[in-house]
């Protein structure tokens, strides 16, 4: 599979976690889409790319569990959240329950919308080394109280890789009557994902992680009563439109003049190549790599598992503990020294050096980053084991 990417082979890539990496047959076809938007700007922007729009989202829909009329595709999950943030009203010490493991653009996102409407934003501990799922939960829901009026949460931490038991906060959450709001920014053909039946009000995704689409495809899924309450974040075209489409929901947040979709348009190509080379099983044999090195590693920096070494926990990436002064100057290292891509997570004052695994890797990757990393203690004062 490595030859199928455009990855530069004189790097040992362990980061597919932060921005993904593009195969090179959905490389094309997004080249292709762009070649035709300007061969004929005018001819596809206003007749073409709507109907291709249409088969994107279709598909979509189908491959994470929900209807095409309920979502519409975005740059990225922190553009989606923004809209979310616009539109949600809250009053002055209304509360949103998070997690003190979300990811920092959708922290900022959140500390921005509660200094404009005095609400709060609660970023509940979940203690470390988590031991149960149960644990995560009940640590969770000590932050519910009478303000309480959304939840948010990732359903995989970016810093520590965990994932979380997204379905069952969701399931009580409804009980009470809350906002349910789901950043599953690493889930698409990452982990198992059903909109449906994990049934949040809002469910936002990318599309380049994990499902391999170029940069800048995401998605925001939105429940059907909830989405003439959601308000644009770019006001364009869709707004009171001369021409309706099928729905105001799609034509408030779809149409925004002249912008080049052609990663979106890329969805079904994308859907094909997994379906092509088998991605369940390719997944499933990345995370088996994973479960095999995660308790290596934390050996050799002198640390400990974040969570039970499971698939109920982890996927095709783990950050393992590490003990650094300088987390900056050790990734520096480890890039122009050894040539590895992988990042050092900072979370509440720790930090963690994630690994990624997809199709492109294999046991050999990890055996050059043990290797440096064995070399760093060695010859440097970067990890203190």
């Amino acid at each position: 599979m490595k030859s199928q990417f455009l990855l530069d082979s004189n790097i040992t890539f362990l980061n597919h976690g932060s921005f993904g990496s593009c195969p090179k047959p959905i490389f094309e076809e997004y080249q292709r889409f762009q070649r035709e938007l300007e061969s004929d700007p005018v001819e596809f922007i206003t007749k073409k790319q709507p109907k291709y729009l249409i088969i994107a989202r279709e598909s979509l829909a189908n491959f994470v569990g929900c209807q095409a009329r309920d979502l519409f595709f975005t740059s990225n999950p922190t553009y989606a959240i923004n809209v979310i943030m616009r539109s949600i009203k809250l009053n002055a010490g209304d509360e949103i329950l998070a997690t003190n493991h979300e990811y920092g653009a959708m922290d900022r996102t959140w500390n921005f919308y509660c200094k404009k409407s005095g609400a709060k934003y609660i970023r509940q501990n979940i203690n470390l080394p988590v031991v149960s799922k149960e644990q995560v939960i009940e640590e969770f829901w000590k932050g519910y109280n009478q303000n309480t009026k959304v939840i948010f949460l990732n359903q995989m931490s970016s810093a520590t890789a965990l994932i979380f038991p997204v379905k069952e906060i969701c399931d009580r959450a409804k009980e009470l009557g809350l906002i349910t709001i789901v950043d599953g920014a690493h889930v698409p053909a990452h982990i198992d994902l059903n909109i449906s039946k994990l049934n949040p009000d809002y469910y936002t995704g990318t599309l380049h992680k994990w499902m391999l689409a170029p940069k800048g495809s995401s998605f925001l899924y939105v429940k059907p009563e909830l989405q003439n309450d959601l308000e644009p974040l770019v006001v364009s075209w869709g707004y009171e439109s001369v021409a309706p489409g099928e729905s105001q929901f799609l034509d408030y947040h779809e149409l925004q003049g002249t912008r080049d979709i052609s990663a979106f348009l890329c969805t079904p190509t994308v859907i094909k190549f997994l379906k092509d080379n088998h991605w369940k099983e390719v997944s499933r044999s990345c995370k088996q790599i994973v479960l095999d090195n995660y308790q290596r590693f934390c050996d050799l920096l002198n640390t400990k598992p974040l969570s039970p070494i499971t698939e109920e926990f982890l996927g095709q990436m783990a950050s393992v503990p590490i003990n650094t002064n300088n987390p900056a100057e050790l990734k520096e290292e480890l890039y122009l020294k050894y040539k590895i891509q992988v990042p050092v997570m900072p979370l509440n004052g720790n930090y963690y050096i994630r690994f990624s695994v997809n199709a492109y890797n294999s046991q050999a990757d990890l055996d050059i980053l043990y290797r440096a990393l064995e070399e760093i203690i060695k010859t440097t004062d970067l990890i203190q084991v």
